[in-house]
């Protein structure tokens, strides 16, 4: 039997209730947003979704197609306007199914309804679309054995975010241990006079940053400025998300700048080896963030970042690895200062400190290094591939079920 989406449904009649913490769709679930970045003016004209309605997010469809964008709400909250509030009107349809079913609806099908620049969708776009809707009793049945199926499949989701998160940890001890330490466990160490390092080898020194490197300031353009062809640009976002540690154009999806920046803005172009730091964060943790250009293609910095500029040569790849310590972050990170952004000057990279050991034994640890973080690399990829699939085989049993190609469960 298949229904009609207006005859299981109504569009609920907007009501407002400042008083209520307001919401939004994450995930596929309804969650709290945080109502200190909501003032209270905009949420009295949010509207109301109830635990046990749904709610829908029918804006910008051909902007985000990986979002999921229906929930069944657990929690009461206020949402934006542009939301759609569905209610139950059939009294034997189980909403858990429903939920099942909406959540096949939306990745499969619900992008491909509305119009517009912005493709955005009303509730008369789904009105008269169809659902299956076996009898009550098999809904119920159908809800169980996919509650009980996708927490076993959530269940190895996260033991594998887990070991991904054990081997990131092994991964940034190894680096803190060998860019301050060394590889050798018997040499004598010193203290190196800086909270944050600690003990370095005796014959290691430590340098300031500001007698080891020349400052320049990215680009001063938007994301407007930014295209498909021309020049490749590193900004602070792709530092942040994409392209930590080291940056190659050739391999690197990177967007570009037009060519007229070459004349304009010599002094924002890299040469290989810089340095490019994020000027702004939006938590201490991720204070510090950097990217080093391992190529002579030319590339920009892009907005929102710091140029840093060798003096005289070295070995790039020792100080990137240096540069990813907690040795290093932890002394940006006890100066930046913010609330909800924070922001890394020259002046705070200019007074942190750099350990110093001869270049031979740089080339040996950054050789141990590269070769250990390959392989913890390896496993992390592997265990990621494992969720993507986990993942794959939680929608394809969710819509063989809902969909009837399976017509057993138990």
């Amino acid at each position: 039997m298949k229904e009609k989406i207006k005859f299981l449904f109504s569009e609920k009649k907007k009501e407002s209730n400042p008083n209520l913490r307001s919401g939004a769709i994450s995930f596929g679930k309804v969650i709290y947003k945080d109502d200190e970045k909501v003032p209270f003016e905009t949420k009295k004209s949010y509207q109301v979704v109830n635990k046990g309605e749904f709610l829908i997010n029918p804006l910008n469809l051909n902007y985000d197609l990986k979002s999921l964008r229906i929930a069944l709400s657990e929690i009461d909250v206020v949402v934006s306007q542009g939301y759609i509030v569905l209610q139950l009107k059939k009294e034997d349809a189980s909403r858990i199914y429903l939920s099942y079913l909406l959540h096949i609806f939306d990745i499969l099908f619900m992008k491909s309804l509305g119009a517009g620049v912005r493709q955005t969708i009303s509730f008369n776009d789904l009105a008269n679309c169809f659902l299956p809707l076996p009898p009550k009793q098999e809904q119920i049945q159908i809800a169980d054995y996919l509650d009980k199926k996708t927490a076993q499949i959530d269940k190895a989701v996260t033991l594998k975010e887990r070991l991904i998160a054990l081997l990131k940890e092994q991964r940034q001890i190894l680096i803190n241990r060998a860019v301050t330490q060394g590889l050798d466990p018997n040499v004598p160490m010193k203290e190196s006079g800086v909270e944050w390092i600690g003990k370095i080898p005796a014959h290691w020194e430590v340098r300031k940053f500001r007698f080891l490197f020349d400052f320049a300031k990215g680009l001063n353009i938007t994301k407007e400025n930014l295209q498909k062809e021309g020049i490749p640009c590193v900004n602070y976002g792709e530092i942040h998300s994409k392209y930590g540690f080291e940056v190659i154009p050739e391999r690197d999806s990177l967007k570009c700048v037009d060519t007229s920046y070459l004349k304009t803005n010599p002094k924002s172009l890299l040469k290989s080896g810089d340095f490019v730091f994020a000027d702004t964060s939006e938590d201490v943790e991720a204070a510090g963030s950097f990217t080093y250009l391992n190529s002579d293609t030319p590339t920009f910095a892009g907005y929102h970042t710091i140029i840093a500029r060798a003096k005289t040569p070295i070995f790039n790849r020792f100080m990137a690895y240096f540069f990813s310590s907690d040795a290093f972050k932890d002394q940006v990170r006890s100066s930046v200062r913010g609330v909800k952004v924070y922001s890394i000057t020259n002046a705070i990279l200019k007074d942190t400190r750099v350990c110093l050991p001869q270049r031979e034994e740089q080339e040996k640890i950054v050789e141990f290094l590269d070769r250990k973080i390959s392989d913890i690399d390896r496993l992390i990829a592997l265990q990621k591939q494992g969720i993507e699939k986990l993942k794959e085989y939680r929608e394809s049993l969710i819509d063989a079920v809902v969909t009837g190609k399976v017509k057993k469960v138990k």
